[in-house]
């Protein structure tokens, strides 16, 4: 099975997934460092409509500007495009599989995926 996950290093619950993802031989792994590779407006919303969330559940509160931007209460195409402009505002980690894919808070959240 193919994965792919969008992961941030420096975040813990990124680090857990990869290794549950990394430790299964049956996964063959893609990391996107999104920070440094920012998927394109077209893909996060391809993303957050295969999980069914929105782009506002899939929105970083936590260590960013998103509440003073008045994020949380925009529209989707506002969030998306706030998103590509500053990726620190992607929550993390999604993952994507020929299962689906998930916002994978907590890092257990990926083994359905699986």
């Amino acid at each position: 099975m193919k994965a792919t996950i969008w992961h941030n290093p420096k975040c813990g619950t990124s680090r857990k997934t990869l290794a549950i993802l990394e430790n299964l031989s049956k996964v063959d792994v893609t990391v996107v460092e999104y920070l440094k590779d920012p998927p394109t407006r077209d893909k996060l919303a391809q993303l957050y409509a295969d999980a069914r969330i929105t782009p506002q559940q899939g929105l970083r509160l936590r260590g960013t500007d998103a509440e003073e931007r008045g994020l949380p209460d925009a529209d989707a195409e506002t969030v998306l495009r706030a998103m590509v402009a500053d990726p620190i505002l992607i929550e993390r980690p999604l993952v994507e599989t020929e299962k689906g894919v998930a916002l994978c808070r907590p890092q257990d959240e990926v083994l359905k995926l699986l």
